[in-house]
Parts: structure tokens; sequence; C-alpha cells
């Protein structure tokens, strides 16, 4: 399977087709998913044949109050993130605040194990920085056969969700800033 990269709002990949279907600066092998592999957890999206997912390498830039989507995901061993977290490679409790970042925010580790203060739901919260969302791959076995993240993400654990009130029934996406803290 071929992926493909543009800039931050251009690129698309095609999952499980080696067609070309724009310019790329860089190409990524893709493997099929295993049926019943892609961890459907937090209501995770699995990848689909022939489904066209964006790619990014870059994220809006980061300002005093940065727009963002909140994203459930869960860090522990054997939940919907996939691996152990990158910034520390360790597992992280749910009951505790820890996002990923989509790539661009993610600044090459600039931000690991930083708080950052995430706006929504009319409260304030801070959560470490432990892993990245990553916007540039997807759809193997790494990223739990899962599509790229948008480069707009800030994916949280439950603990996050709580802390900023939102009701458990809408859990999943929801609009946010946030800063460094």
């Amino acid at each position: 399977m071929l992926g493909l990269i543009a800039s931050c709002s251009s690129g698309y990949e095609l999952y499980g087709s080696s067609r070309s279907v724009l310019q790329t600066e860089r190409q990524n092998q893709r493997e099929e998913s295993p049926p019943g592999q892609c961890n459907t957890g937090d209501d995770s999206e699995c990848c689909k044949n022939g489904q066209m997912y964006p790619i990014y390498k870059c994220s809006p830039p980061v300002s005093g109050h940065t727009s963002a989507h909140l994203t459930l995901n869960s860090f522990e061993e054997g939940g919907d993130g996939g691996g152990p977290s990158e910034c520390d490679n360790q597992y992280h409790s749910d009951d505790t605040p820890v996002v990923a970042l989509s790539t661009g925010w993610f600044d090459n580790m600039s931000r690991c194990l930083r708080n950052i203060t995430i706006y929504g739901n009319g409260r304030s919260t801070q959560a470490m920085v432990v892993d990245e969302c990553d916007s540039t791959m997807g759809c193997d076995e790494d990223h739990d056969y899962q599509p790229p993240c948008d480069n707009d993400i800030v994916d949280a654990s439950r603990a996050v969700w709580e802390a900023l009130g939102v009701p458990k029934d809408n859990w999943g996406w929801l609009d946010i800033t946030w800063t460094d803290a």
C-alpha cells in the first residue's frame, strides 16, 4: 500500500491502494488491517480499504488560545491509543490528565511532559503532553489501524473530560481552546 503526504491541508492517503492521487513529498508504506485488530474503544474509527484520509505535516499556529478539537483516547495498555506514549514509552491511567497533540503541535517532542491548559465547557484544566496524535501516518499496526489524526486535535484521557465537566454521553468531540501552561 502507498500513502501520500503533502502540505498542511492538501495531502490525502488512499488506504488499501497503491494508486497515486497527488504529487507526493514522501511515500509511506501501509499494512492491511487484519480482521479484528483495530481497537474501536472510545468510538475510534478503523481504516477502511479504498477510503481516503487527509494527512498533515503541520498544525494551525499556536496562539494565546489555540482553537482545537478535544477527542477521547485511552492511554492505558490495551486501550485504543495503541502502544506506549511517545514521550516516556509508558502507558498512563485513564484517571490521569494526559493528552496527545496533533503532529504539528507535538513539534518533534518539544512539548513532551509539559502541561497545557485546556478551556472547554465553561471550565479549564491542565494536562500533561505524553504522546503524539500522528497526523502524518495511520492505518498500520503502530497506529492501531486507525486513520491519521486531523491537524487540530488534543486527544485526551477520561480524566480531562471529567475535569471539564462534560457529561459522559457527550464525550468524544468538543470544540476547545488550549495554551501552553
